[in-house]
């Protein structure tokens, strides 16, 4: 092997890093428009279902059936958001009425009264709270350029809003649009099994998502019902809240849990703690254990077996991996990661022993 050779080599070897180097550049200079497409391939496999449905039970034509999907996909979401402006206007309105000696001397009779049921030395944080002024935390004057802050950037909110949208049209009306534009990657050789491969992973995803849809409705509906019943405040709010936090595997219901618990003991401050509080906070924990366990053994195992066609240990080990490699990122996008994954070695790697066991039943 001459110098030339060497040299020629070397120059590949470099011009290749240095290609790739350029574009994860460039990938991360337009990260948001990366962003904007993720959010409407989500819109449009989700409403991939109603689409068809309309088009074929009521016999839309593809454009309307389009634009009515959106218009749905537009009134849940407003919807949704609909339900935290009392919130937001609540809490504006009692931001000037904080009296932090009220809150430490309520804190600090729920701490004694749960020291004295439980025998157990008084919790330091509770006094840490009361001797602290927190007020050096909060400037309250610094509210207004907070909230112009938000102003500021709500031309931005609108402009992904519509970004969003506009892809998601296209990706509904065609099918195909995000294929073929994906295509131009693939050999030609290799083309018909990357359509292959695509159109699974799409079906899949698309079952995946909607399960997820119908996952949060009915922790929803089971989370207010709860909470309504044992009078917390903002009990639709907060069991969306937790119901959206039950996305994220395995922390998403602890998270979801505690603030729960939370919000159900401040809502019920300067009440008698062995006689009111603990019982409730007892009661909402038993009904929000009995509802993750029919998330678990009902909800879920019909979302990952039927519509992603994995084994539990299967969803169990990837959303393990993908945790500790991309932490709580990693946890939510695992399940779709690890189907597509599964998809494309089937296609392409298909002779091997492990790759036939893992999917078989796709």
């Amino acid at each position: 092997m001459n110098s030339k050779t060497i040299s020629y080599g070397i120059l590949r070897a470099v011009g290749a890093i240095v290609g790739v180097l350029g574009l994860l550049w460039f990938l991360f200079q337009i990260r948001s428009v990366l962003i904007y497409i993720a959010f409407a391939a989500v819109i449009s496999l989700m409403g991939r279902p109603l689409v068809s449905f309309l088009k074929r039970k009521l016999k839309f034509n593809n454009t309307l059936a389009v634009v009515f999907t959106l218009f749905i996909t537009i009134l849940v979401f407003f919807g949704i958001s609909m339900l935290f402006v009392p919130i937001i206007t609540e809490q504006g309105q009692l931001i000037g009425e904080i009296d932090i000696n009220k809150i430490g001397d309520d804190l600090d009779q729920l701490n004694q009264e749960i020291s004295d049921y439980f025998n157990v030395e008084k919790l330091s944080f509770i006094e840490l709270f009361k001797q602290t002024d927190l007020m050096q935390f909060f400037d309250l004057k610094a509210i207004p350029n907070l909230i112009n802050s938000f102003l500021s950037g709500f031309g931005a909110v609108l402009i992904g809003l519509f970004s969003v949208l506009f892809i998601s049209f296209f990706l509904l009306k065609d099918s195909q649009l995000l294929e073929n534009s994906l295509l131009v990657f693939a050999k030609k050789e290799d083309e018909n099994k990357f359509m292959r491969a695509f159109t699974k992973i799409k079906d899949l995803l698309s079952r995946y998502f909607v399960g997820l849809l119908l996952q949060v409705c009915i922790l929803f509906i089971l989370y207010t019902i709860l909470l309504l019943i044992f009078g917390v405040n903002n009990a639709i709010a907060v069991a969306l809240i937790a119901a959206i936090l039950n996305l994220i595997p395995y922390i998403g219901p602890l998270f979801g849990g505690v603030l729960v618990l939370f919000l159900a003991t401040t809502s019920n401050l300067g009440y008698d703690f062995p006689t009111v509080i603990l019982p409730k906070l007892t009661y909402i924990l038993i009904g929000y254990l009995i509802i993750q366990l029919i998330d678990n053994f009902l909800n879920q195992p019909l979302i990952f077996g039927t519509s992603v066609k994995s084994h539990p240990l299967e969803i169990f080990l990837a959303i393990l991996i993908f945790g500790l490699l991309f932490g709580i990122g990693g946890l939510i996008v695992a399940v779709p990661f690890y189907t597509a994954i599964k998809v494309i070695a089937k296609e392409f790697l298909s002779e091997y022993k492990i790759v036939k066991t893992l999917t078989k039943d796709l």
